[in-house]
């Protein structure tokens, strides 16, 4: 999801939140529950709207429960999951947490799971493969909190220049794009592949479900890195796109998404995966965007990359009648809704995307809706995730090199990924 950078500024005061910092806790009220609440900061400029947003929130919340108040710590992408980690080692860990990862505190018995917190209504509105990806040992702990999709982007100003009358359907016509691209218009990158450190695992996942396989996971939960379906997926990829020059000048294993973004905004990019994010970058940017389901092999692949971000609650100071309070209030359709506009996101429960996708005003993120019900999202649940993530991110660039062997990069991946799951 979004990593965004956090500049505390004077203006919190005015905003009327009380931002408790770790050892400044105020004594609580008698009678009255304070909940700790950790969440991280979405803007993309740096400035309060995650600060505004969960001051609206909590304000509302405490005019309704005088027993219970709601103490929010915002902190910057780079840090919040660091700091949560900290605060919990230390014993001093929130009530609530919105952050990246919940897997390892799920399996160290440290959360409540959505049966403890949360009504029958509320936990069945979320959508399903947000429930998957937040279940472990089939309970689910994980409550998701913001989601998004990926799209193939496309310049349609450097498509018209370039001849190519509509949009790849395969990956046989996307080549055949790309190399149009290349040979009719001056653009740097007719296809931009971030397989760069930054979220190598997120365009690895993608090229791999376009390939026919499940991702990274067979639907038993083991790994199946170097799958053949995989393999094949990064062999293409070498001799269809990256040997014949059409991914640019910066070697895939070396550019970041959001280098691979900017230069889109910049349009300097022909084609690239996408999220709504860049979408409004782009169109503020003046870019001509068009947007499709990302081709597969051989048409429209066997399903989409959902991607999450979750809140949780924590058991260790023992408040599981407060913390499901507030989550029932956060998970009304207003404050989903309100939040995914805000932020460029996707709502997570099923009538918060229903409203979403019947308000003209979000017309632009109809085919993300469309694709978030069906999508498969990285195997969040397993502790082991973290090490193959990172090893993907490393690594994946040098199955495409030149003299890369993408099958064994992959096995190399699969077998750090079996020792990592041996020690779940």
């Amino acid at each position: 999801m979004q990593r965004h950078f956090f500049r505390l500024t004077a203006a919190t005061a005015a905003l009327g939140m009380a931002i408790t910092l770790m050892g400044c806790t105020a004594p609580e009220e008698p009678g009255v529950v304070t909940l700790k609440l950790v969440a991280a900061d979405y803007d993309v400029n740096g400035g309060q709207s995650s600060r505004k947003y969960w001051a609206n929130i909590v304000s509302k919340f405490e005019s309704t429960h005088s027993g219970i108040k709601v103490d929010v710590q915002i902190e910057p992408w780079t840090s919040v999951d660091r700091k949560v980690a900290e605060m919990v080692k230390a014993g001093q860990g929130p009530d609530i947490a919105q952050i990246g990862a919940y897997a390892d505190y799920a399996a160290d018995d440290k959360l409540y799971s959505a049966n403890d917190l949360l009504s029958v209504p509320v936990q069945s509105n979320f959508l399903a493969p947000l429930v998957d990806a937040g279940e472990q040992r089939g309970v689910q702990y994980g409550l998701p909190f913001a989601a998004s999709t990926r799209l193939l982007f496309y310049n349609k100003k450097h498509f018209a220049k370039a001849g190519i009358a509509k949009p790849p359907e395969n990956w046989s016509e996307l080549r055949q794009a790309a190399q149009l691209l290349k040979d009719n218009t001056d653009v740097e990158y007719p296809f931009a592949l971030p397989l760069g450190p930054e979220e190598a695992q997120a365009e690895t996942m993608m090229w791999m479900l376009g390939s026919g396989s499940d991702g990274y996971v067979d639907p038993g939960g083991g790994y199946t890195i170097d799958s053949h379906e995989n393999t094949t997926a990064f062999e293409w990829l070498k001799s269809d796109l990256v040997d014949p020059k059409l991914t640019g000048p910066v070697a895939p294993g070396k550019l970041n998404r959001k280098e691979a973004f900017a230069a889109f905004t910049r349009g300097d990019v022909g084609m690239l995966n996408g999220h709504p994010s860049l979408m409004r970058a782009a169109e503020s940017a003046g870019i001509q965007l068009g947007k499709v389901i990302m081709p597969g092999r051989s048409g429209r692949p066997k399903a989409t990359m959902g991607v999450a971000d979750w809140i949780m609650g924590f058991k260790q100071n023992g408040h599981q009648r407060e913390i499901g309070t507030f989550l029932n209030t956060l998970f009304t359709d207003e404050n989903v809704l309100a939040f995914a506009a805000q932020n460029d996101l996707l709502p997570v429960t099923i009538t918060a995307s229903d409203a979403m996708a019947q308000d003209p005003k979000h017309k632009n993120l109809t085919e993300f809706l469309d694709e978030l019900p069906h999508s498969v999202l990285p195997p969040v649940h397993k502790t082991s995730w973290a090490v193959v993530s990172e090893e993907i991110k490393q690594n994946i660039g040098n199955a495409v090199k030149p003299g890369g062997n993408p099958q064994q990069v992959l096995e190399g991946i699969a077998q750090k990924a079996t020792e990592a799951e041996g020690l779940e």
